[in-house]
């Protein structure tokens, strides 16, 4: 945002140092970024009296004038023709440097010497284009720097304005702050109008406010409104903002815009159509034309003001072109309101649409601004004569801010910032940012002003107090402790054994942001009342897409393997070490480090994502066990949960096919979370060893046909209960199901080996073993051992 340093002045009867008004602001938290002049940078041109026009003897289009410049009379050829005797005309001498670096020396037109050059508007650099010499006024005084009788231009300051601090998007707000800063006295703008009492606004106008997003609309008629160019010093102060002057009533809804930072727009009052203004919604596909004159595609989710029959302006963004203000224009209704932040910012991005009216709605502006700005514009009406203002104001309020209160002392500030600054000290800055102090001896109750939305809690305004009492006041202090980890700590190590781990399993990492869509949940086809849906919501979010902090990690990787599908990568395996957000049953917010698991291929399927969480859990020294995931995201029956005990430790499995439709995808993914809290807590750093076994081993292959519903978990904790402790290891080589295979069962075979650590095994021992494990599983499953 652009101010001049003028402007700022006028709310101050201190001068105020340039530099060292930008360097306290800037300390102080409102970042200047660039001091900026526009002052005319020409040397050697003086003020000059036309005294002599006289033909030049061989050119019939130039002129020889004889030009008095105070200290002597100079002779100058030109080809001008709007300047007459007796004329006052800047003159730039010889050496004389103009805008754009021109040089100016005394020479020869066509034989005549020229001992200078009269200047026009757009040599001295204060115009962009000029049809001939700049005329001044008759009492100008002769042989001055033209320089100092302009006067012109000023230094603009630019600053950055943070996206929590919209109340400094005008230069009220700045000002406020230089007042604080200084602790001086700030003036109050003028707001008084004078009304004309024999009309009443809901006599002749009538507003109706359907569209809930529109928090607070409100209007004023002004009659015999008279159109011209608005004072110099406006002109100059919009353009000095980057904002192109347009004509009186335009140019007043800009200057309060700048001052206050709240937007205001003027209808052409003859235009609307019933004499009513509806504030509702967008149609889909509704074309509009606007103020730029680009006819743009409007849609259903925006706000818009039309009368009977017309979209008159998109709310927050930009007015129409079939109701501005023209040169015929005798009345108008002016238009201050506040609208829903988020749908601006939509509409915005939407449109691709900046403009300063939705720079400023995008960050949440104070809705009490409504009417000082319409005072103040009525104000300005009244002083310049541009119209009546007629009596009464509509005013129409669907959602107000609410103004908070906080508690602080000045013990607990002077801890926190290890200060002893007194209790009237505290007060006075409080007080001079616009708040309202109740003591009690040394505790405060601070009631924060509506346009200060970023104060919520009492550390806020700790900063506060920081800030303005001068950051470089505060002591340094030296860390009182050290900790006593070099390095990373044990869970940022734990965290590159996983990443590690799934590195060497073949892997890439992929990194997702942290909120996305809640429509993503439906995709899903998560249940109305998961919990799963319980999530946070952002209060200044990007856009709808990125609304909600995840509360699961399976959207960010659905949306990382469509994207590498629709890239026609054939297979991919990636994972995500990232956290996801819960609220418990009390709202208390949790965050929880989560591994997800993403894979696709045509090699790939159930068993390929359950092998790389086995093989994860193998190097960490985990044990597990599986059970049935019933999550609809989920396939019903490629699915699993990983459990240790009692312990969810997370869940695996094929994404179900209506859930891959919804991302219109047609090749099977596999994806899987696995808490790595509750991982980091299992996991053991002390490592045991154990002596090399000094007999052999025993093989066996077991294959045995069971019911097809039955879970390959199952038919494992038979084999470990019924092997004792001979058992060393087994793993599953084959599932099948089709010729030579009853139908509604499958054949599953494990390669099993046993070893006893005390002695050599024969083969009856082994053969005993196995034939309990058989009838077990005959019993609670009937299973037949495969012929």
């Amino acid at each position: 945002m652009k101010i001049s340093i003028e402007w700022l002045k006028e709310y101050f009867d201190k001068n105020l140092d340039l530099n060292d008004l930008c360097e306290k602001l800037t300390i102080s938290g409102t970042k200047v970024e660039t001091v900026e002049s526009n002052k005319i940078q020409v040397t050697n041109v003086v003020t000059g009296l036309i005294e002599e026009i006289k033909p030049h003897p061989d050119a019939e289009k130039l002129v020889v004038c004889n030009v008095n410049v105070g200290d002597k009379n100079v002779q100058i050829v030109t080809g001008a023709k709007n300047m007459k005797q007796g004329d006052i005309v800047p003159v730039a001498l010889h050496g004389a440097v103009l805008a754009g670096g021109l040089k100016i020396k005394k020479g020869k037109l066509r034989g005549v010497e020229s001992q200078g050059m009269m200047c026009s508007e757009e040599e001295l650099g204060i115009a962009d284009k000029a049809d001939g010499l700049m005329i001044m006024d008759k009492d100008t005084p002769i042989g001055v720097d033209i320089v100092e009788v302009l006067n012109t231009g000023d230094e603009i300051i630019e600053f950055e304005i943070t996206s929590n601090r919209p109340d400094c998007l005008g230069v009220l707000g700045i000002a406020r702050e230089i007042k604080t800063i200084y602790d001086i006295g700030m003036k109050a703008r003028d707001t008084k109008f004078e009304v004309d009492r024999t009309q009443n606004i809901n006599d002749i106008l009538s507003v109706e406010v359907k569209n809930k997003n529109c928090r607070r609309y409100s209007a004023r008629i002004i009659k015999n409104i008279k159109i011209c160019e608005s004072p110099k010093f406006i002109q100059n102060r919009l353009k000095n903002s980057g904002i192109k002057p347009i004509n009186n009533i335009v140019d007043l809804t800009n200057y309060v815009m700048l001052e206050l930072g709240q937007p205001m727009h003027a209808f052409d009052y003859d235009k609307i159509s019933g004499k009513k203004l509806i504030v509702g919604s967008s149609k889909e596909n509704e074309k509009f034309v606007m103020l730029d004159e680009v006819e743009r595609e409007l849609n259903e989710s925006m706000i818009c003001i039309r009368d009977d029959e017309k979209v008159l302006a998109l709310a927050g963004v930009m007015g129409g072109k079939d109701s501005k203000v023209t040169d015929d224009t005798k009345t108008i209704v002016l238009e201050s309101a506040n609208f829903n932040f988020d749908i601006i910012r939509k509409t915005s991005r939407f449109l691709n649409l900046r403009t300063e009216s939705s720079l400023r709605f995008e960050k949440n502006i104070d809705d009490n601004l409504v009417i000082d700005a319409l005072d103040r514009f009525c104000s300005l009406v009244t002083e310049f004569s541009y119209g009546n203002v007629i009596d009464g104001t509509v005013d129409i309020v669907n959602e107000s801010y609410k103004p908070i209160s906080l508690n602080i002392s000045s013990q607990y500030i002077n801890n926190f910032l290890k200060t002893s600054i007194s209790e009237n000290e505290i007060i006075k800055i409080f007080t001079n940012l616009g708040m309202e102090v109740i003591q009690n001896n040394e505790n405060f109750n601070v009631k924060i002003p509506t346009f200060r939305r970023d104060i919520f809690i009492k550390q806020d305004l700790v900063e506060e107090i920081a800030r303005i009492y001068g950051y470089d006041k505060i002591p340094s202090l030296e860390l009182t402790s050290v900790s006593a980890d070099i390095g990373k700590n044990k869970r940022q190590r734990f965290i590159d054994k996983i990443l590690n781990a799934m590195i060497s399993l073949g892997f890439n990492q992929s990194i997702s942001y942290s909120f996305y869509s809640p429509k993503l949940f439906d995709k899903l086809n998560i249940d109305k009342d998961s919990f799963i849906r319980n999530a946070i919501s952002i209060k200044n979010p990007l856009g709808e897409d990125y609304s909600i902090m995840r509360t699961i990690m399976v959207p960010s990787m659905l949306d990382a393997l469509c994207r590498n599908y629709s890239y026609s990568n054939s297979e991919v395996c990636i994972f995500e070490i990232g956290k996801t957000y819960n609220k418990d049953q009390n709202d208390n917010i949790k965050e929880n480090n989560v591994l997800t698991i993403g894979m696709y291929g045509k090699d790939f399927d159930y068993f390929s994502i359950k092998g790389v969480v086995e093989s994860l859990f193998e190097m960490l020294g985990i044990s597990f066990t599986l059970e049935r995931e019933n999550e609809k995201f989920y396939h019903p029956g490629k699915a699993a949960r990983i459990m240790l005990g009692k312990n969810n430790l997370g869940r695996f499995g094929s994404i179900h096919p209506y859930v891959l439709k919804n991302y219109d995808v047609d090749i099977e993914f596999f994806v899987g979370g696995i808490d790595l809290d509750k991982l980091f807590e299992l996991y053991k750093w002390e490592k045991k060893y154990k002596q090399i076994p000094k007999y052999p081993s025993v093989g066996f292959d077991l294959s045995i046909v069971i019911d097809e519903n039955v879970l390959v978990q199952e038919i494992e904790k038979v084999i470990k209960s019924k092997s004792g402790n001979i058992l060393e290891k087994f793993e599953i080589f084959d599932v099948y199901k089709g010729p030579q295979i009853p139908e509604g069962k499958k054949s599953v075979s494990y390669s099993i080996t046993f070893r006893d650590k005390c002695k050599t095994l024969n083969d009856n021992e082994v053969n005993i073993v196995v034939q309990k494990i058989l009838e077990d599983l005959k019993n609670k499953f009937g299973a037949e051992l495969r012929q």
